[in-house]
């Protein structure tokens, strides 16, 4: 992309920025940035390892929960990791957390964030699109945070196109954060780095949309080759998805005749790795017909029903299983009882999905 191009691409994506930004709690708005107010390094990393594969109107919630407890790096360092993997249950992706512990710790004893992306880059949990994004936003570095958003709107400016096996599919990402950093390299001396970096984010979601583009109200229509084709939609080019496995297992609930629950917690690494959850079997390719090995020997087991959660890589689908225990029983296995309330705000989604359905479904008797 031509310098002059870039440029004034860059100009006419801040202006339709400072018009148009959206309003987050971990973000300053444009008319502070444009006086010089830069964000908290911690604030933007905390965001953004939140909103991986993650909606914003979901993570807002978590976000000011996690700001009011930990407001600063050093505190946040400080936690526990049962109260951080607490907070975070039903955000998902526990290895992110478990990232975002480490990560604060070595931060805070390191008196904050490192300012530049090969430091950023070797902390727990910062690929290159964080690091890109805490330097950019919060530090003003000239680099392009090539996410979903912004890839959309750079492949549609140019109609990068090619071939979409594995090397083709990785030029054709060099070549898309290439035209990104391009608006960077080029961007107007004075001009916050941080609010190109929100406002390509901000025009891919709110404009250049996935799906049903709104080219009309877009700053950039007239430079996008996408659209001179008429076929935004087409971009960017994305390989074939291959289809998601299932995979299958079962879920065991007891509860004593105070209403208390039986949780263990997992082991910290692997699937929902250090996590409080019910007690689970392991999973396999198939469903079971009857009740599976696993559960506590000695129990009348009743199947209350099936709940299904969608992770990256696979599908899976739990049967849930209950058993209504006596006051001293002892399973025979390592977990403690608490009330089920509080197990429902230790577990994440997954293990809520299973708690409910322990409570309110309806199942035969094994």
């Amino acid at each position: 992309m031509e310098s002059e191009l870039a440029s004034r691409l860059s100009a006419l994506v801040l202006d339709w920025y400072r018009q148009n930004a959206r309003v987050f709690p971990w973000r300053i708005p444009p008319d502070q940035t444009r006086r010089g107010v830069r964000q908290d390094p911690y604030l933007v990393w905390l965001s953004e390892i939140m909103l991986q594969q993650t909606t914003t109107a979901h993570v807002a919630p978590y976000f000011q929960r996690f700001q009011a407890r930990w407001p600063t790096i050093q505190a946040l360092g400080q936690a526990s990791w049962d109260e951080v993997s607490s907070a975070w249950a039903g955000l998902g992706y526990y290895s992110r957390a478990r990232n975002l512990h480490a990560c604060a710790r070595i931060v805070s004893e390191a008196g904050g964030f490192p300012d530049d992306l090969p430091s950023l880059r070797k902390l727990p949990g910062i690929g290159p699109y964080t690091a890109a994004a805490v330097a950019a936003i919060a530090f003003g570095r000239r680099v392009a945070p090539v996410d979903g958003n912004i890839e959309r709107v750079a492949s549609r400016l140019a109609a990068v196109t090619g071939e979409v096996d594995g090397p083709g599919l990785r030029s054709l990402r060099r070549r898309v954060e290439d035209i990104a950093q391009g608006l960077f390299d080029h961007l107007e001396d004075a001009a916050p780095s941080g609010d190109l970096a929100q406002g390509l984010m901000d025009l891919g979601a709110q404009v250049c949309s996935p799906r049903r583009p709104a080219c009309s109200l877009c700053p950039v229509v007239s430079e996008c080759a996408a659209h001179a084709q008429g076929s935004p939609e087409a971009y960017p080019v994305k390989a074939q998805r291959a289809p998601r496995p299932n995979r299958y297992g079962a879920a065991f609930v007891p509860f004593r005749p105070d209403g208390t629950v039986f949780v263990v917690r997992r082991p910290p690494t692997g699937l929902l790795g250090g996590m409080t959850m019910p007690l689970t079997t392991s999973l396999g390719e198939a469903p079971f017909l009857y009740l599976p090995e696993g559960a506590p020997d000695g129990r009348v087991w009743r199947r209350m029903g099936e709940v299904s959660h969608v992770f990256t890589h696979f599908a899976l689908s739990l049967q849930v299983w209950r058993a209504d225990v006596g006051a001293g029983d002892d399973l025979g296995e390592e977990g403690r009882w608490v009330a089920h309330e509080e197990a429902m705000a230790a577990f994440p989604t997954l293990g809520r999905k299973i708690l409910r359905t322990a409570l309110l479904g309806e199942g035969p008797t094994s």
